[in-house]
């Protein structure tokens, strides 16, 4: 029998943490890969994430199934991706609100696209295909936003609302992402997350972020260095409202010894903590 974890806040798994995320006894820690790393039938990459897997809850997120794309996805894809989630049962799968793939061709983006009724049916049909070759529900990323694009039918919270509504699927909540956009397109990120449905959350993204090179009034979603403070404090402003939910710190460049995660991997575990003993006050 599968044991059953209590999922806090957790890491996402780089190769050269393996050992180190072996062996860590955390409460709570969970581990985050992106599948498509480990879509293959057997070898040292699979061995060690089945054993982690065997220690802490293990999540799959996606970058590549481009359900925003005017194609359903990848059939081959999805089989190799079934093969994995039958393998390692992963506690969470989670995609981008975006596209990356047209007519065979892929990008190296995961590109926005208008929030229309059409795009609305499109990706509706896509996640629910996805769900059926999976055999899981899974959860959807609100995207970043570095321009303002036009053609919307749909603010993007009433997009993913209805999404949710039409096939089930969960929301993973980035936060960085929030505060990206925000920022980028001139709204206010406290507005947004206190609109976001709480109860369709199932899990919840930190990261850090850098200002580009090119344009000093832009922020980029970089995943490259430590989580900036107006990303806690909007963090605490969610968990404080909705409660517990796994977290993730990402991190994918300049990736820094395992202690320096768990240092702020514990930070968010303290904060759920706290927000999550908060939540359960008042609803005593």
């Amino acid at each position: 029998m599968k044991t059953v974890f209590q999922m806090g806040a957790g890491l996402g798994l780089k190769p050269n943490h393996y050992p180190d995320a072996f062996d860590c006894a955390a409460e709570g820690l969970w581990f985050e890969v992106h599948p498509e790393n480990y879509m293959v039938e057997g070898g040292p990459r699979l061995a060690w994430l089945e054993a982690i897997g065997s220690q802490h809850p293990l999540s799959l997120h996606g970058v590549s199934l481009s359900l925003a794309a005017d194609c359903p996805p990848d059939e081959s894809h999805l089989k190799r991706f079934k093969a994995l989630v039958d393998r390692i049962q992963p506690a969470l799968i989670s995609e981008h609100l975006a596209w990356s793939a047209w007519r065979g061709q892929y990008h190296p983006d995961l590109l926005p696209f208008p929030r229309t009724v059409e795009a609305l049916q499109r990706i509706a049909s896509n996640i629910q295909r996805t769900q059926e070759a999976l055999g899981r529900s899974i959860a959807i990323e609100n995207p970043t936003h570095y321009l303002s694009l036009p053609g919307h039918e749909f603010s993007e919270i009433e997009f993913l609302t209805e999404l949710s509504i039409r096939t089930g699927c969960g929301l993973l909540l980035d936060i960085n992402n929030v505060h990206i956009s925000a920022h980028n397109l001139g709204f206010d990120a406290s507005s947004y997350l206190d609109a976001f449905p709480a109860e369709a959350i199932m899990e919840i993204h930190l990261a850090g972020h850098a200002v580009d090179p090119g344009n000093t009034q832009l922020l980029i979603d970089t995943h490259d260095a430590p989580i900036a403070e107006d990303v806690w404090q909007l963090y605490r402003r969610v968990i404080e409202r909705i409660g517990m939910r796994p977290t993730l710190i990402e991190r994918d460049d300049n990736i820094p010894g395992f202690d320096v995660l768990l240092a702020e991997r514990a930070r968010a575990q303290m904060l759920l903590n706290i927000g999550n003993r908060r939540v359960s006050e008042v609803t005593i």
